[in-house]
């Protein structure tokens, strides 16, 4: 893997300057009551330069969007060869849970829960991820099942997250969630000819 150049370095020090001024505007003033201008105008970057980083104001709390859903993909694409799905998967929404139930994401989560902008934005995302997910699972031949188990299993990945993250034990209820979720994995397996 080669480094980045210093071009790139710059652009992502500029995306990440962007993201956690507009985090913190958020959080002191509240979500609603700061603008894209305020936050370009804190961040010491154009308005142009803003929208070049994050499409949309909502984006902003999400920065990490990309990273999630390439977590994901990677989980399916990136196991060892041989390796079952459902553990690697598993290994990864136990990550990104105990990344976003970390002491200090419990403000964040209240902003999110708080708006209903953001909430929708949220839900679009996980729509995303859930396709993005369902489309690396399908192309994988060594798993063979039909897109619409795969689709299913997907969204019950993503679900997996939202609701753990939610639990009095986060940890805890990722493995139960993945419990039915193996179940239902198993259940889609195709039948061998001759049977």
């Amino acid at each position: 893997m080669t480094e980045p150049g210093r071009r790139e370095r710059k652009k992502a020090a500029t995306r990440q300057k962007i993201a956690d001024t507009a985090l913190r505007l958020f959080l002191e003033r509240g979500y609603d009551a700061v603008g894209i201008r305020d936050v370009a105008a804190e961040a010491d970057v154009a308005v142009t330069t803003l929208f070049s980083h994050f499409a949309a104001k909502e984006a902003l709390v999400f920065e990490r969007d990309d990273d999630f859903e390439q977590r994901l993909t990677q989980a399916v694409t990136g196991r060892a060869p041989h390796e079952p799905l459902m553990p690697a998967l598993r290994r990864e929404v136990h990550a990104l849970v105990r990344h976003c139930t970390a002491e200090g994401a419990a403000p964040i989560r209240r902003m999110i829960d708080g708006s209903p902008a953001l909430r929708e934005y949220e839900e679009s995302m996980r729509l995303r991820h859930a396709d993005s997910l369902a489309a690396a699972i399908a192309a994988d031949p060594g798993l063979a099942r039909t897109p619409t188990a795969c689709r299913t299993i997907a969204r019950f990945v993503i679900d997996a997250y939202s609701l753990s993250r939610e639990a009095a034990d986060p940890q805890a209820a990722v493995d139960e969630i993945f419990g039915m979720i193996e179940a239902a994995w198993e259940v889609t397996r195709p039948v061998a000819a001759g049977r």
